[in-house]
């Protein structure tokens, strides 16, 4: 029993851990950050949150304004496939106005 719970308490530690794509180019000025979750067990709109976030420190640290061009959440199924948020987005200057 005792492992049992020990067990539990892993997979929730896990739950909320997600591997991170960083920021990968997509195109001319275009960008692609993506976060999957380690088990099925992980929120969705954290996921996108902690990538949009990534997004926006990256287009900041350039002193940029973003703008989202997609994003996306995948469900996990049957197949073992993760669930999955992806974030594709652009860099403005802040002059740009679209």
């Amino acid at each position: 029993m005792k492992k049992l719970v020990l067990l539990m308490i892993a997979l929730l530690v896990l739950a909320g851990c997600a591997a991170k794509s960083g920021v990968v180019s997509n195109g001319p000025d275009t960008y692609l950050v993506t976060r999957q979750a380690k088990t099925n067990l992980a929120n969705l709109d954290n996921l996108k949150a902690k990538a949009l976030q990534e997004a926006t420190e990256y287009c900041l640290s350039q002193n940029k304004n973003i703008r989202v061009v997609n994003s996306s959440v995948s469900q996990p199924d049957v197949f073992g496939n993760l669930p999955k948020a992806a974030v594709e987005f652009m860099c403005l200057e802040k002059t740009d106005v679209e």
